[in-house]
């Protein structure tokens, strides 16, 4: 079993090191609150009073930050963990950050000796607590396979998609389909409504039809028709309207950056930016489904 220090306890990062805890791993770690180091610790992790105290002896560090300056200034910045975490370690950083990010905290990394992946996930709280998310792994060969075992204690489909950044690349892609899809399914769902259609009929139609989709058959937008999601939760939990307007800005700056086309992708950033800035940020991206209220 690794030594693993785990920084970034939110949403997403906190059921990931309690995976990691009960895989065997003895895990340090830290976050800014309180409270969320607080619940990590009581399902048997240990803590440390700042993020270079808990790098200290680790083999594998994990971090889930919110933003690229967030994980630059960590690794790289004044009294950043490069100087502290020892040579021949490995760093695991599942943040949703721009490339250019991963590239310059790689190289900075790679000069003092130390691995690095970008490993950011797929599959929201639920999949970060019941260990079964997506990571799309940037990186050298090596440094996957040396990484497999830690991240097999959190997900259940661990893909290597290439060079260091191409984890990054493809997390943003599959966020930009999730945001079309939800879109879609949203509006599709409102039509059949608005013309006196259950939408619980109407979504086993659809569902065993060819508009069959993952927002549709796992993750329904649409109120009172399925379960243990957000939407019958009055939105609640989940992953944000701010954080799915974050990775479209981070997809469309790709686009941009590749002189590449996505129309659908740019209307999308643009409805969640809407629904964002109507007051809706932290609510579930699933509530984009009100948007389109008759």
């Amino acid at each position: 079993m690794a030594n693993i220090a785990f920084i970034g306890l939110g949403n997403m990062g906190g059921p990931m090191a309690i995976n990691l805890i009960k895989a065997g791993h003895h895990v340090c770690v830290y976050d800014l609150s309180a409270q969320a180091v607080i619940d990590v610790v009581e399902n048997g992790a240990g803590t440390a009073s700042s993020a270079q105290e808990a790098v200290t002896n680790a083999e594998v560090i994990v971090s889930m930050l919110p933003a690229g300056k967030h994980v630059t200034s960590l690794y790289t910045g004044e009294n950043g963990l490069v100087n502290h975490i020892k040579e021949g370690a490995l760093v695991i950083d599942s943040s949703t950050i721009d490339v250019a990010s991963v590239k310059a905290v790689g190289e900075a990394l790679a000069q003092a000796g130390i691995e690095f992946i970008d490993a950011p996930v797929s599959g929201g709280v639920g999949g970060a607590k019941a260990g079964t998310l997506s990571f799309m792994v940037g990186g050298s060969k090596a440094a996957f396979e040396k990484a497999q075992p830690i991240l097999a204690s959190m997900g259940k489909n661990l893909f290597h998609a290439g060079d260091l950044g191409a984890g990054q690349v493809a997390k943003v892609c599959n966020n930009m389909l999730l945001s079309v899809l939800m879109v879609g399914t949203s509006e599709a769902l409102q039509l059949g409504i608005a013309n006196g259609l259950d939408p619980k009929v109407l979504s086993e139609i659809m569902s065993k039809s060819s508009g069959s989709n993952w927002t549709l058959d796992v993750y329904n937008p649409c109120p009172e028709v399925m379960e243990g999601v957000p939407s019958s939760n009055n939105y609640d939990g989940g992953f944000m309207v701010d954080l799915m307007a974050k990775d479209l800005g981070l997809a469309m700056d790709t686009a941009v950056s590749s002189q590449s086309s996505t129309p659908m992708g740019a209307l999308a950033r643009s409805l969640y930016a809407m629904h964002s800035g109507a007051g809706n940020g932290s609510k579930d991206f699933s509530s984009i489904f009100n948007l389109f209220n008759k």
